[in-house]
């Protein structure tokens, strides 16, 4: 399993979980456990195309995830951002 850390705007999906564990040996399968468990997440974060939406940032550990084909190892935790805008 891997730890997925849940950004505050996306907690609603989690019933207010900030972290939850998911399964797969990429990051695109991860996502999609996690829409499995949480309807609906997936979407907040990856658009139609399959890519990572702009307003949003993956990392595993301290590496930003580009694409989510990326694989995981034992042991890797998953990080979601949400981009912080202001006026």
């Amino acid at each position: 399993m891997t730890r997925v850390m849940i950004p505050s705007q996306l907690i609603a999906y989690t019933g207010g979980a900030t972290r939850v564990e998911a399964q797969g040996p990429t990051v695109d399968a991860v996502m999609r456990d996690l829409d499995r468990q949480f309807e609906g997440l997936r979407f907040r974060v990856v658009d139609e195309q399959g890519r990572i939406r702009k307003h949003m940032r993956i990392f595993v550990g301290m590496d930003r995830v580009e694409a989510l084909d990326r694989p995981l190892r034992p042991g890797d935790e998953v990080l979601i951002f949400g981009a912080l805008s202001g006026g």
